[in-house]
């Protein structure tokens, strides 16, 4: 077989020896672009860095050193315009950004660039970014979170962090990023065709089109070609050059001079009048998509060869030589000194600490706790200005959702960082009207009403979170969700694992869901299945039951973001937002009062709550189903089964240790779940208690109530499929009949 990575290396020497350049596209000389001769020899040595790594993690892998071989050769033009920003400019990057990364280390002291991407080939602990967990582009001190992403899933985020730096400037609140920073973010042609790129441009357009800052520069850089998938000549041109609210620029990628200029055009723009750019860069790709790739198999080897030809470093080559700044023999020689140099620092890396057990890969999973938090106390006169509205309420038992507004109401005026986005959230309040009067009360600065968009809401939620703000999302109904999902499980979620705790993006989403809504919606606003979030590492769900709760758990949930750095779902049935009752009309059994926020409070109670003491059965459940148990416990306490109905709460993780003690102290278990039987939290439930082996091998029953595998129709139908009080007034008779002595 074919050597490519050996001849791109003979190659390069062979046509610098004889300076057999490629062609130039343009006349622009150094000078002319704002560049030194130093400034053109340090950018070509970066990207011969780059270059030799990319070339050096192939050899590792042969020996079983290096496990993930995506390179950046042909796109070492990222380089140029790496050095035409600043180290402080937030850079969201894909996997082929090797020279950005060097050439941005050069503008920050006491970085060892080489040393640590080889660490990162080599999966090594000592790894400075992810911990050896994957190999990423990333650091902290290069202000550069780590992305694994092989698609465009890092666009809303850099979406988000764009918007919240004039953000906290108009807030005069000192976030993460200066003030007058931008935000660069690239990605491949291939990419740009993802949902959650055109989101993030039309995001991002959308907001520049009503003269809302955004100060962000899109990297497309166009290599013509998506794994063996070719992009259409033309097509990234003909898509973004005269799209509403983006200045659109192309440069020669392959040629340092033009990119650099071409990018301080682009960083001007951004900079100073605060408006999105989408940057087109022309690069190509060599050595195919990754070490595995047998590029031959879809493109011939004339293409292959023609592509050899347009070697950006010798174009750099070309540029150095025509311009008198090198000669052709020193350019060789910087080339072959680099790749002896990393042949050395490779061995060195290779034989470097992995790490060694599931606890050690798992430890960044929970990000470290902060201390520095944003909180303040509220004076009784601010809390009856900030209350005016609800005078004549304060003292008197309100539902869920009113409970759950004035927290808000509070929780926003303690802490300054709370920022709130989503559809419809400003004037109109909600939906169902949780955030009425914050938009009056807190501005459009901090009760941002979104665009209609699922990933834009939560990927700008995360960039909130990069600038120091703490993002309040709101996804208007549970099945929304699964447009975005992967904003919270491929980039909020993962965020501290792969950068070692160092990046973190603490956040709330509240999202209205469950099912019980007496035939309103269909399937899409009566979604009944939250399985989605449930295996995602490190996130947490609560869910509360009622008023009372939602005001204790959204202020810990507050506190668990705040203080812990966690991401919390903060799960809303819908159904009970409005309830006042719980047996008969009047009775008021399902409204609380409102507890005053206690400052000195510092606990985070994530525990269960227990109703009753009954020792027959021990009914878990939480939502909709925790009301339906608790009407069922009253009529079974008549049929003289005595029962205690256990409230989970937080989801995720669950209380197993309180789960427990209150089996334990039952005859019997019934668990009612609203969601569907399969895929549902009842299977962890039996789970856990089969495995703490809590009941008795025989003379218990542990039984299952659970709506039917079924999507929820509209109507009436609904009712067919989702659990009833009778239900489970059924199903604990039948197991105290099976079981009379």
């Amino acid at each position: 077989m074919v050597d490519r990575n050996k001849i791109v290396k003979e190659n390069f020497i062979k046509f610098v020896e004889t300076e057999n350049f490629p062609k130039a596209s343009n006349n622009l000389t150094p000078s002319q672009a704002g560049l030194s001769n130093s400034d053109v020899v340090d950018i070509f040595e970066s990207q011969v860095m780059s270059r030799h790594l990319d070339l050096q993690s192939r050899i590792m892998q042969k020996k079983g050193q290096s496990f993930y071989t995506i390179g950046s050769a042909g796109h070492e033009g990222n380089a140029a315009y790496a050095k035409a920003f600043r180290p402080s400019d937030m850079a969201f990057l894909h996997y082929r950004s090797g020279a950005f990364v060097i050439q941005r280390a050069k503008q920050v002291p006491g970085q060892t660039a080489l040393y640590d991407m080889l660490l990162s080939f080599a999966a090594s602990k000592d790894d400075p970014i992810s911990g050896g967990r994957h190999k990423v582009l990333g650091s902290k001190a290069l202000s550069i979170p780590p992305q694994t992403s092989t698609i465009a899933s890092h666009l809303p985020k850099a979406m988000g962090t764009a918007f919240s730096i004039p953000l906290a400037e108009r807030l005069n609140f000192a976030g993460e990023l200066p003030n007058d920073s931008v935000v660069i973010c690239n990605f491949g042609d291939a990419s740009s065709n993802h949902s959650t790129a055109q989101g993030a441009f039309n995001c991002a357009a959308w907001a520049a089109y009503q003269s809302i800052p955004m100060p962000i520069v899109f990297v497309c850089e166009d290599n013509g070609i998506g794994i063996s998938t070719s992009t259409p000549d033309g097509w990234i041109a003909a898509n973004y050059k005269d799209r509403a609210g983006l200045h659109y620029i192309a440069c020669d990628g392959l040629d340092i001079v033009d990119t650099y200029h071409k990018a301080k055009q682009a960083e001007k723009i951004a900079r100073e009048l605060r408006k999105p750019v989408f940057l087109h860069v022309r690069t190509v790709r060599l050595l195919g998509h990754a070490g595995s790739d047998a590029e031959f198999v879809y493109r011939s080897i004339a293409d292959i060869e023609a592509n050899e030809q347009q070697d950006p470093l010798l174009h750099s080559a070309r540029i150095l030589v025509e311009n008198n700044i090198l000669t052709s023999e020193q350019v060789v020689k910087i080339y072959q000194d680099t790749a002896r140099r990393i042949v050395g620092i490779a061995e060195y890396a290779a034989s470097k600490e992995k790490l060694a057990s599931a606890e050690q890969v798992a430890l960044s999973i929970v990000p470290p706790a902060r201390e520095n938090i944003h909180q303040h106390s509220v004076s009784p006169e601010q809390r009856l200005q900030l209350f005016a509205h609800e005078k004549h309420n304060l003292n008197k038992k309100q539902h869920l959702a009113k409970l759950l507004n004035w927290t808000l109401m509070d929780l926003m005026a303690e802490h300054e960082n709370i920022v709130m986005c989503g559809e419809d959230i400003g004037k109109k309040g909600g939906v169902y009207n949780v955030t009425s009067k914050l938009f009056d009360r807190f501005g459009h600065n901090r009760v941002i009403n979104t665009l209609l968009d699922e990933q834009s809401i939560l990927g700008g939620a995360i960039g909130f979170a990069h600038n120091g703000f703490l993002p309040i999302a709101e996804i208007q109904f549970l099945a929304y969700v699964h447009n975005a999902e992967d904003q919270i499980r491929g980039e909020a979620a993962t965020l501290p694992f792969f950068s070692n705790g160092q990046f973190t993006n603490p956040m709330v989403i509240r999202i209205a869901g469950l099912a019980y809504q007496k035939g309103f919606g269909g399937h899409f606003h009566n979604d009944n299945s939250f399985a989605v979030f449930r295996d995602i590492p490190g996130l947490i769900i609560a869910c509360p039951s009622n008023g009372s709760d939602a005001v204790e758990m959204m202020r810990s949930c507050v506190k668990l973001a705040q203080e812990q750095q966690r991401i919390v779902i903060f799960l809303e049935p819908i159904a009970l937002y409005m309830t006042k009752d719980l047996h008969q009309e009047g009775d008021g059994l399902w409204t609380s009062n409102y507890q005053l926020p206690e400052p000195e409070k510092t606990e985070i109670n994530q525990q269960i709550s227990v109703y009753g003491e009954g020792q027959d059965i021990c009914i878990l459940s939480y939502g909709n189903g925790y009301f339906l148990s608790r009407q069922a416990e009253k009529i079974l306490a008549e049929q003289g089964i005595s029962c205690r109905v256990i409230d989970l709460r937080w989801l995720a993780p669950l209380d197993e240790q309180g789960i427990i003690a209150q089996v334990q102290q039952c005859k019997h278990v019934l668990i009612v779940d609203e969601c569907r039987k399969t895929g549902s939290i009842s299977e962890a439930l039996v789970t856990l208690i089969h495995e703490q082996q809590a009941m008795p091998v025989t003379g218990n029953e542990l039984v299952r109530v659970s709506a039917n595998d079924c999507f929820i129709p509209l109507g009436s139908a609904a009712y067919h499929v989702l659990p009833a009080t009778d239900d489970i007034v059924a199903a604990a008779t039948l197991i105290m009949k099976n079981n009379k002595v």
